[in-house]
């Protein structure tokens, strides 16, 4: 029933400034880069990572509701899965980001936190040894 992860869409009132921003965290530029909207293809599995200009938050465009609308950072967490969760976390808050749940070992190899990007979307980093398991690679400490 649920095949994968297609997009995760975040909300920004400054695309220009959230363009920079994650354009220096993926290391690419958007390869859609319109004047509502932008998007990457991110990670072992290209998966989309948009943002939609805060402005079409509540229109029909919308893909669901920005933080503003709902009064702060809220709703599900999409977790990207990083090889050194406090390393990851350390760099996102270097970049401006704040940090919304701290790293946390959940155990058998399972680490997670949080941030809070500059536009108020909370962005998940994890380790996740079932990920490496997919990809068929051994989890760091064991390479």
């Amino acid at each position: 029933m649920l095949r994968g992860l297609t997009t995760a869409s975040f909300y920004s009132p400054d695309l220009p400034a959230t363009k920079r921003w994650y354009a220096e965290l993926f290391g690419i530029p958007p390869y859609l880069d319109t004047p509502g909207y932008l998007e990457w293809r991110v990670g072992d599995h290209q998966h989309e990572f948009g943002v939609i200009d805060s402005a079409y938050a509540g229109t029909e465009l919308a893909r669901t509701p920005s933080p503003d609308a709902i009064g702060g950072p809220a709703g599900a967490v999409v977790f990207w899965h990083v090889d050194d969760v406090p390393a990851v976390v350390a760099k996102l808050v270097a970049m401006g980001a704040r940090e919304h749940d701290a790293p946390r070992d959940r155990g058998e190899g399972f680490i997670t936190a949080s941030v809070v990007d500059p536009w108020g979307n909370v962005l998940g980093v994890m380790h996740n040894p079932h990920y490496l398991a997919v990809l068929g690679e051994k989890p760091p400490a064991a390479r």
